[in-house]
């Protein structure tokens, strides 16, 4: 019989350092994201309905998810969906977990593990974390696994969801508070974790040797970071194909003809690889900007399948 997870089991299976673990896993035996299926978008009434497909030699898998922007009025999630997994041989389900639960965690997990290779080391860092929803939660937990917090300044459109998120990480023992963009000027780390279409803040104020991340966006008209900032920053992405089709944060500056498709310094599999200097020269921003990807889904699930007590003695590794 399938497994079956809900959205606080699901949460509950892997902390956001186990995730990014797998992740490495992942790439580390091989699997190639420039190679996965890119997703399917289908415009629907009450928003986006997402279909991200994803298999190696020992499983496959498909996240179906929802992109409601109304329902934050109706007191329900922004993205919802659900998350098969399946053996990759017999294509018999698994398991059968919350998708945004699952996007939850993958999210930060991807980010944490950028974050790894390209945050300053050796000291506390300053942060500004724009946005106030699960996923700017979700990347303060992670960015705690792996690097210390000297303070945190949060950016929102609400200012009691701001607040509340602010309290969150004082409570967490990280000095915190409400702040406005040209905080970024103090940051050594920016996170921007929204639903924006336009630039939350000058890129110009960025110092040299700070590192911002973007994960807000999968489209290709939209952007949370400006054009000033792509130009300066050494770009990492999860993939340049993936980027180069929904990367707004690259795409509209490209089309504007700021910058080609040469402009990216390098990808999450490069780094965790070692192809890449993990640390962006003096001078230089760094930047990485992700779209969220199925293999990225798919690692995270055979991980929390395992951690469930599923398919002890197997791993992902790639066809």
């Amino acid at each position: 019989m399938i497994a079956q997870f809900t959205a606080q089991e699901t949460a509950a299976l892997l902390t956001p350092a186990e995730a990014a673990d797998a992740l490495a896993d992942a790439l580390r035996a091989g699997l190639d994201p420039e190679s996965c299926p890119q997703r399917t978008a289908l415009p629907v009434p009450g928003g986006e309905l997402l279909l991200m497909p994803a298999a190696t030699q020992e499983y496959a898998g498909v996240k179906i998810a929802g992109v409601a922007p109304g329902n934050a009025a109706l007191g329900l999630p922004r993205i919802t969906g659900s998350y098969l997994l399946l053996d990759g041989l017999t294509l018999r389900p698994l398991a059968l977990f919350d998708g945004a639960a699952l996007t939850a965690l993958r999210t930060p997990a991807v980010s944490a593990l950028a974050l790894r290779y390209l945050a300053p080391a050796g000291r506390p860092l300053r942060l500004v974390l724009f946005g106030a929803g699960p996923q700017a939660y979700g990347h303060l937990e992670a960015v705690r696994a792996v690097r210390g917090l000297a303070g945190a300044v949060v950016v929102a459109r609400t200012p009691a969801a701001g607040e509340r998120l602010a309290a969150h990480a004082r409570a967490l023992g990280v000095p915190a508070r409400t702040g406005s963009p040209a905080d970024v000027a103090d940051a050594d780390l920016v996170l921007c974790c929204t639903t924006a279409r336009q630039p939350l803040f000058d890129g110009r104020l960025v110092a040299p040797g700070a590192t911002v991340v973007a994960v807000g966006s999968h489209e290709p008209d939209a952007r949370e970071t400006d054009t000033a900032l792509v130009r300066r920053a050494a770009v990492y992405v999860e993939s340049r194909a993936a980027a180069l089709r929904e990367a707004g944060d690259l795409l509209v500056p490209e089309a504007e003809g700021a910058l080609g498709p040469g402009h990216i310094s390098g990808t999450l599999a490069d780094l965790v690889a070692g192809r890449m200097p993990a640390a962006a020269a003096a001078g230089c921003p760094q930047l990485f900007k992700s779209v969220g990807m199925a293999w990225e889904d798919l690692a995270v699930a055979v991980a929390m399948y395992r951690a469930a007590g599923g398919a002890t003695a197997r791993g992902i590794s790639a066809t």
